[in-house]
């Protein structure tokens, strides 16, 4: 996967795709903040929003990498996770789809 070339429409699709799904997880972890904030009673319930957004910012810092070598991996693990939809990878090159949807069958019969 490392040897894939990548064009330069393929770059802003990729990139657009990427931002869009990073934009779905974050307001996902928006809409949990503020349920959770909404039941602050006492001062350790705000220590737990803390932890709560320092545990996701480590996820997604660890998940969003963009780098070509890895993009395909990438895609694959935000497409099971439902962050990324197929429609998003739209115009990338056919080898590129399958790579992606290969890899996201093949995590998910081995996390079954």
């Amino acid at each position: 996967m490392e040897n894939l070339n990548w064009s330069k429409s393929e770059k802003t699709i990729a990139r657009n795709a990427f931002q869009a799904a990073y934009r779905r997880e974050c307001a996902a972890i928006a809409a949990k903040l503020k349920q959770m904030a909404g039941f602050v009673k006492e001062p350790p319930d705000l220590w737990q929003i803390h932890d709560y957004l320092t545990e996701m910012k480590e996820q997604t810092d660890i998940k969003y990498d963009y780098r070509y070598s890895v993009l395909i991996s990438v895609f694959a693990n935000l497409l099971n996770e439902g962050w990324l939809k197929e429609s998003d990878l739209a115009g990338l090159h056919k080898d590129k789809i399958e790579a992606i949807n290969k890899l996201a069958r093949l995590r998910r019969e081995i996390w079954a």
